[in-house]
């Protein structure tokens, strides 16, 4: 824990000068009660699989919204959309809730939207939302990471309380580069070496380069927690909270994946300055919008 030049309190120091050790989590994982049988592991493993959230009939409805999207050529120089260094394929997609009000309507829906507040224990509102793409044989992964380290030093998350929910939209094979992820890691937040240079997003959403875990405290945290995949059929999705480790490799198989990530934090946790960045990154990452989802 350090105190700021301007007296506020940080209890997860990171992007520092010098390499600092890992700290070990005093935030609650489970702020709320649960209540859902699927959610019973998520205290212990910082995560859950929901199986079937959505049927084949809503993935169609959601894909097809999704490649309606980023077919507009309205939105081929946006910002939100970013593009693939190699093959120069959409990586990304974000704030899509912004852009489409079929899925600004279901992610409000208490299926999705209640399992946040379930573990976050009150109102919540979106942090982030956007697509992941993985195109067949050029799809890259994303390096090893904490979300709520980002969150944290570049947006002013105060404490891990959110949560992601990923959906597949299309089915999600081990060899395909599926999310691996490290079960109980998110009880340990990894601090990063190197202080964030100015307008990082824009070189970090293609591939990141500061905010990355040491090979020695991913090869630690993998001895402890070992490595699962989220795999499953399109509609499966998988929740999990902000400071789990995680990350993917790429894919070279002709199947791509793509999945629909829904970032909610608590209306109790909204964002102050960034405690490690010169300034806040854009509102299509890292929302300023706290209005509780309804």
């Amino acid at each position: 824990m350090t105190v700021s030049d301007n007296g506020r309190i940080d209890r997860y120091r990171t992007r520092t000068v010098v390499g600092t050790p890992p700290i070990e989590r005093d935030d609650p994982t489970v702020w709320g009660e649960i209540g859902s049988h699927a959610l019973a592991d998520f205290d212990d493993n910082g995560y859950a699989v929901v199986d079937s959230l959505l049927d084949p009939y809503e993935i169609g409805e959601v894909a097809a919204e999704i490649q309606r999207l980023t077919g507009d050529p309205d939105l081929v120089l946006d910002e939100r959309v970013i593009i693939e260094r190699e093959s120069h394929r959409v990586r990304s997609l974000f704030e899509v809730h912004r852009l489409s009000a079929m899925i600004a309507d279901l992610v409000r829906e208490e299926r999705i939207a209640g399992l946040a507040r379930e573990i976050l224990g009150s109102e919540v509102y979106l942090h982030q939302t956007r697509v992941n793409y993985m195109p067949g044989f050029t799809g890259t992964g994303f390096y090893w990471h904490s979300d709520f380290e980002t969150w944290h030093a570049e947006d002013g998350m105060p404490t891990p309380r959110a949560v992601s929910l990923s959906i597949a939209l299309s089915d999600n094979h081990p060899f395909n580069g599926s999310l691996m992820i490290m079960p109980g890691s998110h009880r340990t937040f990894v601090p990063c070496q190197g202080e964030t240079p100015a307008d990082h997003h824009r070189v970090s959403l293609r591939g990141q380069e500061i905010g990355v875990p040491s090979q020695a405290a991913i090869t630690d945290l993998a001895g402890k927690h070992g490595i699962t995949q989220f795999t499953g059929r399109a509609g499966s999705a998988l929740l999990f909270d902000s400071n789990l480790m995680h990350g993917s490799a790429g894919n070279i198989t002709p199947f791509p994946r793509s999945n629909l990530f829904l970032v909610f934090n608590s209306v109790e946790n909204t964002l102050l300055d960034p405690y490690a960045a010169p300034h806040p990154r854009p509102e299509y990452l890292a929302s300023r919008d706290f209005t509780p989802l309804v």
